[in-house]
C-alpha cells in the first residue's frame, strides 16, 4: 500500500498547503474530476459571513419571497408543538401527547382515537443476563463470580441493571433449595422440567418472595416473558399458573419440622445440602450449625484495604467522601467498609492501586506473618495475590516475595494484582507447594500457607460454594493441606515464621489439621496472636488458633494459626 505520508510525517491530502493561506487548490487524483451534479467548487463556496438570512434568501422559482414557518425562538428556547402552524397556516397541528416530568410516565393519545393505557414494561434484559449466569454455573459447574463477571462485561449494563442483575443470581443461588421446596409444592407433578425453565421458576419465586421492591405481577409476567423469550413457548403456561399459585397459596407451604429430622429442616430452610448440615451438626451441634446457616446480613459491605505503599487513611478517606460513598472503619487497622458501592473497581483510586478489595479476615492471615523488609518470604497458594500484597507492603517492596499457585491462568491474576498496586518484589511462579523441594530447605524467613479449603466461611460471598461441600471432598482436601504443609515446613529458616489459613469453618481442615501436624513436626511451635489481633477477635484464639465467624465477629469465617521452627 502506498505511503501517503508527507515529509513532515502528516497526509497527504492532494491540496497544496501555503504556509499562509493554508489549504488551497484541491487536486484531483487521475485527471480532471468533474463535481457531482450542479455543485459548486469549494473555491466559489461564499464564506459564512456572506450567507443570507432566510428572509432575504429568494424563493424557488427565484421570485416570490420565502416565508418562514414560524418566528424562531431564541438559542435554547423551545417552542410548543402547538403554537407552530401546520402547513398552510390554517389549522394548530394537534399534539401527539403532553410531555410528562422526568421519572413520570403518562398514556398516549393519538389524535383521532383512545387507546388503553399501555402497562409500564420492566427490563428483561438484567433477567435474561442473570439466567444465563445461573445456567452457566449449574450446567458448566462454573464459579458464580467468574461467570457472572464475564456476562457483565458484555451486557455492559449501567449501574442499576448491573445492582439487579448480581443480586439476581446471588440471591437465587443463595436461596436454591428453599425457592425448590416452595416450587415443587406447586408443580403438581411435573418437577421433572427443562433445566432452564426451572431456573426461571427459582428467579420469579425469588422475586416473588425475597425483593419488595419487584411487584408480584411483574415478577410473574417477566418471568413468562423470560420464558418465551428462551425459546420455550411451550412452558410459558406452566411458568404463569406456578407463580400466581405461588402467590395465592404462600400461606399454605409445608415445611418441615426440626424434630423430625435437624438436617433437613436446616436444609431446606436455609438452603444448604443434607450432607453439608449433618457436617456442620457433626461439628457444632444443631444450635451451632444453625447459627452458620442462617446468618444472613442486612447490608452486604464490601471490604477494602489501604494500599500504604501508595496511600493513606487520610487520602482514602477522602477520596471516598469526594465520590459521597458511605464507609466506615472495620476492626482491622488499614481496612474500611463500603455500603452501596456498586462496583468499586471502576474507581480511578482503585484502578492506580491506592487501596484493594480485601476482607478483613484474609488481611489479618497474612500480617500475622510479620514480614520485615529485607527477607525472603513465601505465599504458598497465592492467587489472586491480595495477601501477597500484604507481604510486599510489610517488607517496603523490598526482599523478596515468591508467590505460587498451581494453574497459569491465576498466576497471570497474581501478575495483573502486582502491577496495578504496583509492587515490584513479588516474583509469581506456576509451582505445586505440595511437592518437596529439597534446593531450597531452609532458604525461607517465612511462608504463609492459605491452603485449597471448602470454603465453608465464605459462603455468603460466594453462595454456589455450599453446594459443592461433600465428605469425600472435604477429606481430598484435608489430605492435599497436609501435603502443602509437609512440603513447606523444611523451607523455613529456625526461628522462622509459618503461617497456615484457610476460609473454612470445618474443624478437620483446621485446628485438627494443626494439631496432627505439631505432632508430625515437633521443630515447630504455636505462637499466641492475640497481642496483635484487634481485642473482640483475641478473646476466641485457642492453642491451636483463631477461628472467626460471620454471625459472630462480622468477618468471614477464617482460620489463622502462627507456628514458628525452634530448630533443626
Amino acid at each position: 500500500m502506498a505511503d501517503n505520508r508527507g515529509r513532515d510525517g502528516g497526509f497527504r491530502s492532494g491540496r497544496k498547503f501555503d504556509d499562509k493561506k493554508g489549504f488551497g487548490e484541491k487536486k484531483s487524483f487521475g485527471g480532471e474530476r468533474k463535481s457531482f451534479g450542479e455543485k459548486k467548487s469549494y473555491g466559489e463556496k461564499k464564506s459564512y459571513g456572506e450567507k443570507r438570512s432566510f428572509g432575504d434568501k429568494p424563493g424557488f422559482d427565484g421570485k416570490k419571497e420565502f416565508r418562514p414557518r414560524g418566528d424562531r425562538p431564541a438559542f435554547g428556547e423551545k417552542k410548543n408543538f402547538g403554537d407552530r402552524p401546520a402547513y398552510g397556516g390554517k389549522k394548530p397541528f394537534p399534539p401527539r401527547h403532553d410531555h410528562a416530568s422526568v421519572g413520570e410516565r403518562k398514556t398516549l393519545h393519538a389524535p383521532h382515537y383512545d387507546k388503553k393505557p399501555v402497562e409500564k414494561r420492566m427490563n428483561l434484559a438484567p433477567r435474561r443476563v442473570a439466567l444465563e449466569t445461573l445456567l452457566d454455573v449449574s450446567r458448566s459447574d462454573a464459579f458464580a463470580s467468574l461467570a457472572l463477571d464475564k456476562r457483565l462485561a458484555a451486557a455492559m449494563f449501567g449501574r442499576r441493571d448491573r445492582a439487579f442483575t448480581t443480586q439476581l443470581v446471588y440471591g437465587t443461588l443463595e436461596n436454591k433449595i428453599t425457592l425448590d421446596w416452595r416450587i415443587d409444592q406447586f408443580l403438581e407433578g411435573e418437577k421433572e422440567i427443562e433445566p432452564a425453565v426451572r431456573e426461571i421458576l427459582r428467579m420469579g419465586a425469588y422475586q416473588l418472595f425475597y425483593l419488595d421492591r419487584v411487584p408480584d405481577m411483574a415478577a410473574v409476567d417477566e418471568s413468562v416473558s423470560l420464558t418465551r423469550a428462551m425459546g420455550f413457548e411451550g412452558f410459558t403456561g406452566l411458568v404463569n399458573a406456578v407463580l400466581r399459585n405461588m402467590i395465592r397459596g404462600k400461606e399454605n407451604v409445608v415445611w418441615p419440622k426440626p424434630a423430625d429430622d435437624p438436617a433437613k429442616y436446616l436444609s431446606v430452610m436455609f438452603s444448604a445440602p443434607v450432607e453439608l448440615c449433618e457436617i456442620l451438626i457433626e461439628a457444632y451441634g444443631e444450635n451451632g450449625a444453625l447459627n452458620i446457616l442462617r446468618y444472613r446480613p442486612k447490608d452486604r459491605d464490601i471490604t477494602v484495604r489501604v494500599n500504604y505503599l501508595r496511600c493513606d487513611d487520610t487520602r482514602l478517606r477522602s477520596l471516598f467522601a469526594d465520590d459521597e460513598l458511605e464507609f466506615y472503619p472495620g476492626i482491622v487497622p488499614g481496612t474500611y467498609k463500603v455500603r452501596g458501592a456498586g462496583d468499586l473497581t471502576r474507581m480511578r483510586a482503585f484502578q492506580n492501586g491506592l487501596f484493594t478489595i480485601q476482607g478483613e479476615s484474609s488481611v489479618i492471615a497474612a500480617r500475622m506473618v510479620g514480614a520485615k523488609p529485607g527477607q525472603t518470604v513465601l505465599d504458598a497458594c497465592a492467587a489472586p495475590g491480595g495477601k501477597t500484597a500484604i507481604l510486599s507492603e510489610m517488607m517496603n517492596d523490598t526482599g523478596r516475595v515468591y508467590a505460587w499457585d498451581t494453574h497459569a491462568h491465576r498466576v497471570e491474576l497474581i501478575r495483573g494484582t502486582a502491577n496495578r498496586l504496583k509492587i515490584e518484589n513479588v516474583r509469581p511462579a506456576v509451582k505445586d507447594a505440595s511437592a518437596p523441594r529439597p534446593d531450597m530447605a531452609m532458604t525461607l524467613d517465612a511462608a504463609l500457607i492459605d491452603a485449597p479449603c471448602s470454603g465453608t466461611g465464605v459462603m455468603l460471598e460466594k453462595p454456589d460454594v455450599k453446594y459443592r461441600v461433600t465428605r469425600a471432598g472435604v477429606e481430598s482436601l484435608c489430605r492435599t493441606q497436609m501435603e502443602i504443609l509437609d512440603a513447606i515446613a523444611p523451607m523455613i529458616k529456625v526461628g522462622g515464621t509459618l503461617v497456615y489459613s484457610t476460609c473454612s469453618v470445618l474443624p478437620q481442615e483446621n485446628g485438627r489439621q494443626v494439631e496432627a501436624f505439631l505432632a508430625r513436626h515437633p521443630e515447630y511451635e504455636a505462637v499466641p496472636m492475640a497481642a496483635e489481633l484487634p481485642e473482640a477477635l483475641a478473646q476466641h484464639e485457642t492453642a491451636a488458633g483463631l477461628q472467626m465467624f460471620a454471625h459472630r465477629d462480622g468477618t468471614d469465617g477464617f482460620f489463622v494459626c502462627r507456628m514458628r521452627r525452634v530448630k533443626a
